[in-house]
């Protein structure tokens, strides 16, 4: 996404720089000429600057000149300023930039102009979390709690067709029926809509409004209907040397409005593999962003087609090309291990196009059990600390704006609930199922997806990050599709140093103590070690209701390796309601204290006790 970032002023320049750090955008910078001459830092450009005859003249003149260049414009400046700049700009929601405002104190971030199509809601709550500023959103659908009806396929790479989007907006702002009537693509979209809409997949005689979601441009009724259309129709291309792409386009277009089909349902174009040069083939799919699949004609001829050729195979290897290539495209995308036992259905048969002038080809068209989607999806790993939204930090804070998914333990989701927005799908997963809450986040995130995985503490100490990694490394992943970032938090150790004062100046260790995963002999083992070598040592997962013993010994080998009065910190739901931290020795600790929301800081022999907290030296002289 392309921005231009207007701050007129030295104050609103300041302001400006912490954006320009945190999101990762191409940006246009524009400021006003200093009075003394003097150049702009990088990357600001000037206005008013009479030193270059050819910088726009005033903010206004740099504003227009900017405008069809960008997606997005981000001022720093009062919003009636902003107002009267991009007025005579205006034509409609479809066409101009995303505009969002934010006053020079960095208080409110204000979505002024495209919240939905343009993206200026997003854009808003980014600019927002960045700047730890209040959003201001003003849409009906973010009073309401709804997805935006002409953004819902974007998440899913669906693409908007014809329809009434006022009318059916408007319905769905009263509360009022809608009728939702879908024959392909996910159905994770309705994950983010309140259970209490009425959003309706059955009775649509009641409905005053419909969502129609699907490869058809079936006539609308007589209430207002909009269409979304998911990219599950692969196109089989076949074609002599030399066919232009407007004979190729014009009749791919006569074949889809005979059946009923949309141009926005087409995922992509498959052919052999002999064309990978065909001219009018590769401008027809840069011209719509459609990907093409080549195929050898071995792999076409094992696909059973309708409309075998002997004529075709004697040609080029292969009975079929158009049918073949159709069905083997949309079957791989379907996820099948054995194409030739997928899923994918041939809805039209292959017809021949001829021009004298222009060329010949081959079309036939197959639909796949799952949507195409151009994104390439992202994974976060977040840990999100100790709980308290405060301790977060400012790129995890980022990113939950930014995820369309948020996975983790409900306990996790509910901490970070007042971050989330309308339109997210959360996805609860219980404590034992790290397994399947790795395999989803990366199911969802293949399949186009920005996807939250969240931790507590930090997602690489005893957090998702080394599970989904291991998955992505044991499944091929090539580093790049889905992308990844792990994202720091406040570990559970550093959340109970912070409260303790500082136990953790000298060598420590942590050691967690459930054997669910890590045998008991390896925790053992690990414990002793770290006894003898009078590490402070953070106890993790020290006890549960069915596992107790592991706590009970592991105290045993401390209290054999250390003094009694060893200082020892009890501390349960730090920066969480129901805080307790509970100072005591090593002899004298209770295990009815401690729990799985425990974690015991066990001190070394130079931890000494100060009022309310411990302090391990570091060694300097005083």
């Amino acid at each position: 996404m392309k921005l231009a970032l207007f701050a007129p002023t030295p104050r609103g320049r300041r302001l400006a720089q912490a954006l320009l750090s945190l999101l990762p955008e191409e940006w246009i910078c524009w400021s006003k000429a200093n009075p003394q001459g003097e150049p702009l830092p990088w990357p600001w450009q000037a206005y008013g600057d009479p030193s270059h005859p050819t910088a726009p003249r005033s903010l206004a003149a740099a504003v227009a000149q900017t405008w069809p260049q960008v997606q997005g414009c981000l001022f720093i400046l009062p919003v009636g300023s902003v107002v009267r700049l991009i007025a005579p700009l205006l034509q409609d929601k479809y066409r101009d930039p995303a505009v969002v405002v934010v006053d020079e104190s960095g208080r409110w971030a204000i979505s002024l102009c495209g919240g939905h199509v343009g993206g200026a809601d997003a854009l808003a709550r980014q600019v927002a979390a960045a700047l730890g500023a209040e959003p201001i959103l003003t849409s009906a659908s973010e009073g309401l709690g709804i997805p935006p009806v002409d953004v819902l396929g974007h998440p899913y790479g669906w693409r908007r067709g014809s329809g009434d989007w006022n009318g059916v907006a408007a319905a769905l702002t009263r509360g009022e029926p809608v009728a939702v009537e879908q024959t392909c693509g996910t159905q994770l979209w309705q994950r983010a809509w309140p259970a209490d809409h009425l959003l309706l997949t059955t009775a649509p005689d009641q409905a005053v409004a419909q969502i129609r979601i699907g490869e058809y441009t079936t006539p609308c009724p007589h209430i207002p209907t909009v269409h979304w259309h998911p990219r599950v129709l692969w196109v089989g291309v076949g074609c002599e040397r030399g066919t232009s792409r407007a004979w190729l386009e014009g009749s791919l277009r006569r074949l889809l409005q005979n059946q009923g089909l949309a141009l926005e349902a087409v995922a992509g174009l498959a052919t052999l593999e002999l064309k990978r040069d065909e001219a009018g083939l590769l401008e027809l799919a840069q011209a719509h962003g459609w990907p093409i699949q080549f195929f050898s004609a071995a792999a076409l001829a094992g696909i059973p087609v309708p409309h075998p050729s002997e004529a075709v195979r004697q040609a080029v290897g292969t009975p079929s090309v158009a049918e073949a290539a159709a069905l083997l495209a949309a079957q791989r995308w379907s996820g099948e291990d054995n194409p030739a036992q997928g899923r994918a259905t041939l809805v039209c048969p292959k017809q021949i196009f001829t021009s004298e002038s222009e060329g010949a080809c081959t079309l036939a068209i197959a639909r796949a059990a799952r949507e195409y989607s151009p994104r390439a999806g992202h994974l976060w790993l977040i840990g999100i600390g100790p709980g308290d939204p405060a301790q977060l930090t400012l790129a995890a804070r980022l990113a939950l704006a930014q995820a369309e998914v948020v996975i983790g333990y409900q306990l996790y989701l509910d901490l970070v609930a007042p971050l989330l927005h309308p339109g997210q799908i959360c996805e609860a997963f219980p404590i034992t199922q790290e397994v399947q809450r790795a395999q989803r986040a990366i199911a969802l995130a293949q399949q186009g997806l920005q996807v939250a995985v969240i931790s507590s503490g930090d997602a690489g100490i005893y957090g998702m990050a080394g599970l989904v990694l291991e998955y992505l490394a044991r499944s091929g992943w090539d580093g790049i599709r889905p992308s990844l970032e792990v994202l720091p938090g406040i570990s559970a150790l550093q959340a109970a140093a912070a409260r303790l004062g500082a136990p953790l100046m000298q060598d420590f260790c942590a050691i967690s103590l459930s054997d669910r995963l890590t045998p008991w002999p390896a925790i053992e083992q690990r414990l002793q070690a770290a006894a003898q070598a009078d590490f402070v040592v953070a106890l993790y997962n020290p006890r549960s209701r069915q596992r107790l013993d592991p706590f009970l010994k592991a105290l045993q080998i401390f209290r054999r390796a250390r003094p009694t009065h060893t200082p020892v910190a009890v501390a349960r739901n730090l920066y969480r309601p129901g805080e307790a931290i509970h100072l005591t020795t090593l002899g004298e600790l209770d295990p009815e204290q401690v729990d799985m929301f425990t974690l015991v800081l066990i001190g070394s022999s130079q931890t000494f006790r100060y009022g309310s907290r411990l302090i391990t030296p570091r060694g300097y002289r005083l």
